[in-house]
This record gives C-alpha cells, structure tokens and sequence, in this order.
C-alpha cells in the first residue's frame, strides 16, 4: 500500500506527462503509472534490428513521429524541457510532393515565399491561390488554437473563437463572413477543391488533412486542411534520437521535481469508495492511493473497465459506448534499409527526403482507398506518408543504413472477407513497401527489416481501442465540448477527483499536448489553486 502522493497518472502517454508535469511544477506530488516496460505511450522509441552488421540497431518510432503541433502550444518552452534531455530538429521542408509519374516536386518549406517559389515550378496558377489560402486560415487558427489551449465551455464555438482571437484582429475580413463561415463548416475536400486548380497541388493538401481521420467529404472539416497554414509558423521537427525523446525529457522533468514515472505496472481497477477516486489497484494487487487520479487512457477504457459499470448511471455507461471510435484508421511499417528513397520525379533533389514525403497520385486514387475501407477491406493501393528521419539525425541510425517509416491508409480493424490482420499483415506491409518503390525504384531489394504495425498491432500495443490514432473519430460532434461526450467533455467524470487526460478528451490526437494542459488547468481550478498563464 502506497499512500504518499498527491496525484496519480495512469497511463504514461504524453498528455497524461503533460499534466503530470505541470503540476509537479506547483509542488504536487505526482506518480505516474505505465503497463508497458517503456514509457511514453504512443510518443516512445524502440531500438531495433541489432546484428552483426548493425551493433546499435535502429531506433524506431513506435508510435507518432513528426511533432508538429506542440510547438504551437508553449508546452516545451514553459516546461524548458531543452535542459531535460530533449533536442528538436527541424524538418524544412516540411513536406514535399514527388510528382506522380513526371518530373518535379512541391516542397512546403516554413518559409512562405519558398513554398511559393516552389508552386510556380509544379502548379503556377495556384501561386497567388495558396498565398490568400495561407493568409486566410491563419487568421482563422490563431483564434482556433487560443480554443483548443483552454477547456471548453457550453457557449458557441464560434463565439468562443472569435472571444480567442481579438487580440490578433478580425477573424474575418469586411464582407467575407458568410464566406468564411462556408469554409469552415465544409469539408476539407470541398476547400481544396474550390481553392485550387493544379491536380498535384490539391492531391498533396488532402492527403496531409487526411491524417487527421475523416474522409475528405465529411462536413465542418475545412480547417483540418487550413491548419496547413499554422506549418508555416511552427514547421515539423524531429527530436533527436526519436520520438520518444520528448516523453523521456518529461520523466526527467517530472523526477527532477519530486515526481516518478514506474513501468510495468498496468492498471487494473480506479478504486471507488462512495462515488470518489481514491487511488488504484495494479494487476499485481498493488494498491497506490492519492487524493486526485488523471487517467491517460481511452475515454472507453477508463469508464468501462478501470471505473467499471457498477460505480456509473446506465445512462453515462450507454452514452460511453455510444462514442464514435471507428472502424481502424491506418497501419505503419517501420523499416530499416540500405539507403535512402530516390525519387524519380526529383533524383538530383537532396531536400526530399527532410520531411514528410507525401505519395499519393491523385484525388481519385485517395478515393479508391476510401472506398476499399468503407466495404471493410484492406486498400488495393494504399496513400503513404513517408519518412525518414535518419537524413536529419544521424543519431536513430548510428552503425548506418537508413531508417524509413511508412504510414498508409485506410485500414479497416474489422474486415468483411473473414481474414485476420495476424494473417495478412506481411501482405498488406508489402503493398506499402511498393508504393514507395514505384516511387523510388532504388527502394527494391534494400529493406533489411521491418517492424509491422496493423490496426490490431496498434491497439494491443498502444490500448487505442480498434487502432484509431486519434481515441475516438474526429467528426464535428466529437470535437470541442462534444468531446468525448457533453458531459465528459471538460476533463472531469461523474467520479468525484477522477480526471480525464488523453486524446479522448479536446482539442483529440496528435503530438499536442493541449488535453494535457487543459486537465491540468482544470484540476488546478476545482483545487482553487493560481497558475501563471505558462502558455503562449
């Protein structure tokens, strides 16, 4: 029985470490508890693949990889995890698009002129286009982000990002408020399709909103392709020596102030005495207990299982089991090999392989996928995301070879055929690998291993239920207030001192960290506790 702490986490993902850490900031006692041998959650670095050949292996992302929109939060600057181990590098360009059977490439550099100059190479009629695009959602995200930095509240969404963005100037400009509202409650697909002309240009603006989830169709998406425009402030960077970096430069934080982090140690029941949290029960039978506990877990996890039926209403039991969670999302083969992709529509540029590389054809080609998913099969011909994070950091291959992580989807968790995704996971790996090929023809015979991670492997790994990335869809009625559900949507439960922590909870998923933040924010307030305002 283990009763000296304030608080305690379950689960070690990045926006549980992000509360944890911020209240171990003001003095709080925090103990975070993790069921895996590493910690991190779905923000972790393996070593992998050590041989003769390759005495330090590889390090492998195992879960999310490129780390954008944390930077636009003020989390690592507030928390100076820089003196906790933590080293970003830049991805810039941070995108770039191989143009499909022909010569060239759009790269998205941070620098908007650069991006510009790149267009006029690929799609000159869309040069002036995107830069009203870019300047258009930027004013819009900066009262959106001031959003998603603070819990949300039952009054208008919209009222509440106009409330977040005053000090920036006017959300819209004189006579665009109607249009602009048109956007942002359409679909990402039509916003790309009304904005642009040049096919390669729209391909390449859908696949990257694409990674948010939903179909390129779906209604009040527009501005998961606006948010394009908050990249060229931020960027994408890269820790150095993995993704991981960043969740370990946190538990260093968080025991340089009085904090731990135990692994192995899976949660296996939130006691309840009286409708209020008192601490938890490990699968070992070991009991911590603490006045405040914050589940890092899936929102279903946490109520259903952890929480359990016997403690909740029947009405929250139906409305929890109600969330939209989804059929799968994506798989992603984390690949050693000989050298980096070649691409034939750009062999002489050496910019292509610093970021994301973006492969997929075209708009219909994305479609098909879609299509393939919605009947409950795996895609014929998947999009893939492309990264290879060695070029930038020497330090995730150090006895050489290159690493090449690549990102597919869509991948339904359920199929319809009868198959197991344990059966077919080397099948459906080796499509992706041969969409990068077809791309990069140099690709074909250097894989010297791979790590496959299918719907199925994602959620046994990461405890994201069905393999979502993102918890739970990221559909209009699952965002803001919605999220995961009205009564759940301000971090807190029916369980008195039982907070939610994850990406179950507003703003979703993402290496973000703002559901992190806002727990912590709510904890502090129902503790009646002053915190400077840390974020930007």
């Amino acid at each position: 029985m283990q009763t000296n702490w304030d608080v305690l986490v379950v689960g070690s993902g990045h926006n549980g470490l992000v509360t944890a850490c911020f209240l171990a900031k003001y003095g709080y006692r925090v103990l975070v508890l993790e069921k895996r041998d590493t910690i991190g959650g779905a923000v972790c670095t393996e070593t992998m693949f050590q041989s003769e050949r390759f005495p330090d292996g590889f390090r492998m992302d195992v879960g999310s990889s490129a780390h954008i929109m944390i930077h636009q939060t003020g989390i690592i600057e507030a928390l100076e995890l820089d003196k906790y181990g933590l080293e970003y590098i830049d991805l810039d360009p941070f995108m770039s698009y191989p143009v499909p059977n022909g010569k060239g490439v759009i790269h998205f550099w941070k620098d908007l002129n650069k991006t510009l100059e790149s267009i006029q190479t690929v799609a000159p009629e869309d040069v002036e286009n995107y830069r009203d695009f870019i300047e258009f959602w930027t004013r819009i995200n900066h009262g959106v982000l001031k959003t998603f930095m603070v819990p949300p509240s039952g009054k208008n969404i919209f009222m509440e990002m106009a409330k977040g963005q005053m000090r920036d100037g006017s959300m819209f400009k004189k006579g665009e408020q109607l249009d602009g509202l048109t956007k942002i409650l359409g679909s990402y697909g039509e916003v790309v399709e009304r904005q642009f002309k040049n096919p390669h240009l729209k391909t390449a603006l859908l696949w990257m909103a694409a990674q948010s989830g939903p179909t390129p169709d779906q209604a009040a998406t527009g501005d998961f392709v606006g948010w394009q425009a908050m990249l060229h402030e931020s960027g994408a960077k890269h820790p150095r020596g993995g993704s991981g970096m960043l969740t370990q430069a946190m538990k260093n934080y968080l025991e340089a102030h009085g904090g731990k982090v135990l692994s192995e140690s899976p949660i296996k029941e939130i006691i309840v005495e009286k409708g209020e949290a008192i601490g938890v029960k490990t699968e070992k039978d070991v009991e911590y207990f603490a006045k405040t506990i914050v589940s890092n877990a899936h929102v279903q996890t946490t109520m259903l299982k952890l929480v359990g039926e016997k403690h909740l209403a029947p009405e929250m039991i139906q409305k929890v089991e109600n969330i939209t969670v989804g059929n799968g999302f994506g798989m992603v083969i984390r690949c050693a090999v000989e050298e980096l992709p070649v691409y034939s529509a750009c062999e002489d540029d050496e910019f292509v392989t610093n970021g994301l590389q973006l492969l997929c054809p075209s708009k219909q080609y994305m479609d098909n996928a879609i299509t393939d998913f919605m009947r409950k099969e795996p895609p014929q011909k998947p999009a893939v995301l492309a990264m290879t994070f060695s070029k930038v950091d020497e330090d995730v291959a150090k006895s050489g070879g290159h690493t090449l992580f690549a990102w597919a989807q869509w991948h339904p968790y359920e199929l319809s055929n009868g198959e197991n995704w344990d059966d077919i996971k080397e099948r459906e790996a080796q499509k992706i690998y041969d969409v990068v090929c077809e791309y990069a023809p140099n690709m074909k015979g250097k894989l010297i291993d791979w790590y496959i991670q299918t719907p199925l492997d994602i959620e046994r790994k990461h405890g994201m239920i069905k393999g979502n990335v993102m918890h739970v869809e990221m559909n209009f009625n699952q965002m803001f207030m919605f999220r995961p559900t009205p009564e759940l949507g301000q971090y807190r439960t029916p369980i008195k001192n039982l907070y939610l922590s994850s990406a179950s909870c507003h703003p979703g998923g993402g290496v973000f960290g703002a559901a992190g933040w806002n727990a912590f924010q709510t904890i502090m307030k129902d503790k009646k506790k002053s915190f400077a305002k840390l974020i930007r």
